[in-house]
């Protein structure tokens, strides 16, 4: 099979189609809950984060990782994919052409605001993983800008919405924002010894696994005790937490050496978001039927 036949699937595996919602999920909500319609803006906006985003946010990391990705066990599936070099001009361009008619409309029916956290969340898409800044070789803005990832969706959706805010709802994204640090940082781990073949730092390869483990922890803990500051039945969000928690605790002493063994847990990781979406999901419509 040719590069060029095998095109499609390459840049559907590099998509990440198990972990497409997570981003399309938080726009849908936030717009959906302010608005309380079904209109063509939420209909384009999700297709938007659920495909086009990630390819872009995807697809653009598996081109300039692709030289340490060849040297990590773990790639080549769900975990990312590893694109033939032939194919890495059409990849960039695959990303830039699917995100551009969905950019557009966006802007024609956004405010100069919606337009401001479109561009901040596309530039952080790109810059994570490309040159010059690279973001995901600076130790803890590599964990802060994949949070932007998927808590910017969210921020978009109310602000493109016009969305009222409120303190309660900074703790809100506040305490996603600490659950995507988390999630990176973990994510991180299992890659020190590859990342660091290849030399590329992390914020795993700079402070170690263990400490990262329990700094994803805390993280963790964190968005679980900010959740109950919020209103009902927000605070039943906290509970949430408790399974990645569980998750993370037995890799708590994990060293440098064994941070392959972060990779089961990492498994686990990917299913447990679907759980946590379907957890908030029904919060979500308790909250959408207390507050009608």
């Amino acid at each position: 099979m040719t590069a060029t036949r095998s095109l499609p699937r390459q840049l559907f595996v590099a998509s990440r189609p198990v972990s497409w919602i997570n981003t399309a999920y938080p726009f849908a909500a936030a717009y959906l809950l302010t608005t309380r319609e079904i209109d063509a803006t939420l209909i384009i906006g999700t297709l938007f984060f659920l495909v086009p985003y990630n390819l872009a946010m995807y697809g653009i990391n598996d081109v300039f990782d692709y030289e340490s990705d060849l040297r990590n066990p773990r790639k080549g599936g769900a975990h990312g994919a590893i694109l033939d070099r032939t194919v890495h001009r059409a990849t960039l361009w695959a990303a830039a052409l699917s995100c551009l008619p969905f950019v557009v409309y966006l802007a024609i029916v956004g405010s100069p605001l919606s337009w401001l956290v479109l561009a901040s969340s596309l530039f952080f898409v790109v810059f994570y993983s490309a040159p010059p800044l690279r973001l995901k070789e600076r130790p803890f803005a590599d964990s802060m800008t994949s949070s932007i990832h998927f808590f910017s969706p969210a921020v978009y959706g109310l602000v493109l919405a016009g969305a009222t805010w409120t303190w309660q709802l900074s703790v809100i994204l506040v305490a996603f924002a600490a659950w995507g640090v988390a999630s990176h940082a973990f994510g991180a781990v299992q890659d020190v010894l590859a990342d660091r073949e290849a030399g590329i730092a992390s914020i795993a390869t700079v402070r170690g696994a263990r400490w990262t483990v329990r700094f994803a922890l805390t993280c963790y803990a964190a968005a679980g005790a900010l959740m109950l500051a919020t209103a009902w039945p927000g605070q039943l969000a906290a509970l949430v937490a408790v399974p990645y928690l569980v998750t993370l605790w037995p890799y708590r002493d994990i060293t440098d050496e064994t941070c392959e063994r972060a990779t089961t847990g990492w498994d686990r990781f990917l299913w447990l978001n679907q759980l946590a979406g379907f957890l908030v999901t029904l919060l979500l419509a308790g909250w959408w039927l207390l507050t009608e």
